[in-house]
């Protein structure tokens, strides 16, 4: 277990709060002056109350106790507001922070759990869970700890005035806590099953919307709702369970709490026949009775909270645990842009996809990876562009291991283009600057004109200022293909990586996209897996993996000479795309 695991939901959630915990103390100083403030009238009333009983005819005596009245509710708000202000704005900073830090976080880790872990659950962390802490910091710190310390100092005030008052007083206490126990019995364990319920629901929910287009296109839809509204009746049925086990426990606890006047007045009544009990301490008793209980109500609406925050706590704390690629932070040497990988084995889970490769991609050439699906060409792009970590072997650029080089350099160093091409719900020319963020308009268009797709960019309703759409929605596979080699281009990084960049372009638009390429790689190392062969016959040399391992390697000419695999690759593509050409 790591560290993080060790730390409790306190302690985390301190430690989230610690840079804004003067603003936290200040919220809970005004918290508990409010809460004062909204008891101190019973006092004002009992005091009103003597008064008549006593005949006291001083209209001032009754105006001084009702403006004290007034003026302390009216404080009462006042703090309230003050504090609620204060408990909020640091609040909604730290869920900010959280954010901020698992997103960070989700940079850092390698690309094995983004693809196990469905982006519903990940969103629902991100938003719903961290969104789950804000009652906990906003309300339960500074609004529970008021209202039971308001209660708690009325309750030492009775003892001081009659202790067998204050003690009957408490009456009802024992049996609202017993109600409170019965109610929070499980409770984390129905709670746990509600979270995971809806997380399945957000998952399913997210598949649902994402297939949909399959959904239609097979006739899906019956069995595809099916399951969405299985989950959704799952996540309805936990919470309806939840609250069944804890409806009844709570209307009880709400009944006896508040019930103080049924020891009060009938004690207090015997005391006061036998000359025991003055009738200002019975009034006293009776009215300060009553604002117990108000508050310490107020303090258990937040069960609920307290009983969900550990579930919340440990869920987003499960993805802060989570192993890092493990890079050092301090800038390296790098001495060229060669690529060697030695004895490199790696696994999907229990899934052996690479065997003991070993491979050299010389600087400043041109290296391509062909072979039949699922041979894993494309995994050692990934490691090697390090969105997985290399767990046995390794992959070294410039004579330097790549796990000895920091991210952010590695990064900077490698543009890595993919068959899956993500474009943001953003301007085309903004989603082409994300190869270089400080690029100006002119070099983005620049980029564009060299990759190509310039032309067709301008046709768009607004040219570069069109919005892309949800994953480049609103453009074709070949389209967003060319803008992500246009981004590419602006990056300008020494190492070139492209996975099946052109698996979805029509033959009108290759020879256009391979011209793109040939400018985009000059003078630099370029490792290219290839979809269709005949882009990669003049490569510098071309590497054959198959089931896992090089099963040869040379020019194009070679590998048709000494590579049985590679000549009925070859020969299946050049009949593929006669039969292309005759269809056409």
């Amino acid at each position: 277990m790591t560290e993080v695991n060790k730390k409790s939901a306190v302690s985390w959630l301190i430690e989230w709060a610690k840079p804004y915990k003067e603003k936290y103390v200040l919220s809970v100083i005004f918290a508990v002056a409010g809460v004062f403030c909204g008891i101190a009238p019973y006092y004002a009333i009992t005091k009103i109350i003597i008064g008549l009983l006593q005949s006291n005819r001083l209209m001032s005596y009754y105006f001084f106790w009702i403006g004290t009245c007034a003026v302390l509710w009216i404080l009462r708000y006042i703090f309230h507001g003050i504090s609620t202000s204060l408990s909020h704005k640091s609040t909604f900073a730290v869920i900010s922070g959280v954010r901020k830090r698992l997103t960070k976080k989700l940079v850092k880790l390698p690309m094995g759990y983004l693809l196990d872990t469905p982006s519903g659950t990940i969103k629902n962390i991100i938003v719903e869970k961290v969104d789950s802490i804000e009652p906990t910091l906003a309300h339960i710190l500074p609004e529970m700890t008021a209202n039971i310390l308001g209660p708690i100092c009325i309750i030492i005030y009775l003892f001081a005035v009659d202790w067998r008052m204050a003690l009957i007083s408490l009456l009802t206490l024992p049996l609202g806590l017993f109600c409170y126990m019965g109610m929070m019995k499980d409770y984390e364990v129905k709670f746990k099953h509600y979270v995971d319920s809806n997380k399945h629901l957000n998952a399913t929910a997210v598949e649902y919307i994402n297939g949909i287009e399959v959904i239609k296109a097979f006739n899906q839809s019956a069995s595809s709702y099916k399951k969405f509204s299985d989950a959704a009746r799952e996540a309805a049925n936990s919470a309806i369970n939840w609250m069944k086990g804890t409806q009844v426990y709570f209307s009880a606890a709400m009944s006896v709490f508040p019930a103080v006047l049924v020891g009060v007045l009938p004690f207090g009544s015997y005391l006061f026949m036998k000359d025991s009990l003055s009738a200002e301490t019975f009034i006293l008793t009776i009215i300060l009775s009553l604002g117990i209980m108000t508050p310490l109500i107020t303090a258990m609406s937040y069960s609920d909270d307290l009983g969900k925050i550990r579930t919340v706590v440990n869920d987003i704390t499960a993805v802060m645990s989570l192993d890092d690629l493990i890079r050092p932070e301090k800038t390296v040497q790098i001495f060229g842009y060669n690529i060697e990988i030695k004895n490199l084995s790696f696994a999907y889970k229990d899934n052996m996809v690479l065997r003991n490769i070993n491979l050299s991609v010389p600087g400043n050439s041109v290296t391509a990876l062909v072979g039949p699906s699922g041979s894993g060409k494309s995994t050692i792009a990934k490691l090697v562009a390090s969105l997985w970590d290399v767990p046995e072997g390794k992959i070294i650029i410039g004579k330097t291991d790549i796990r000895h080089i920091p991210l952010e350099q590695l990064n900077s160093m490698i543009a890595y283009v993919s068959q899956d091409n993500y474009l943001f719900n953003d301007t085309v020319r903004n989603n082409i600057r994300m190869g270089n963020m400080s690029a100006t308009d002119a070099e983005v268009e620049a980029a564009a004109k060299r990759s190509g797709c310039h032309e067709f960019i301008m046709g768009l309703e607004n040219g570069y200022d069109t919005i892309a759409g949800g994953a480049g929605g609103h453009l074709s596979g070949g389209e967003r293909q060319r803008i992500a080699i246009a981004r590419a281009m602006l990056k300008n990084a020494p190492i070139v990586i492209l996975d099946e960049a052109t698996a979805y372009t029509d033959p009108e638009n290759e020879a256009v996209i391979q011209s793109a390429v040939s400018r985009l790689v000059q003078g630099k190392t370029l490792l290219v897996i290839a979809h269709r062969l005949s882009t990669i016959t003049d490569s510098d040399k071309i590497v054959v993996i198959n089931k896992g391992t090089v099963e040869a390697e040379g020019t194009h000419d070679e590998l048709l000479n000494s590579c049985i695999l590679y000549r009925h690759m070859w020969e299946a593509h050049v009949e593929a795309k006669d039969s292309g050409e005759v269809s056409a």
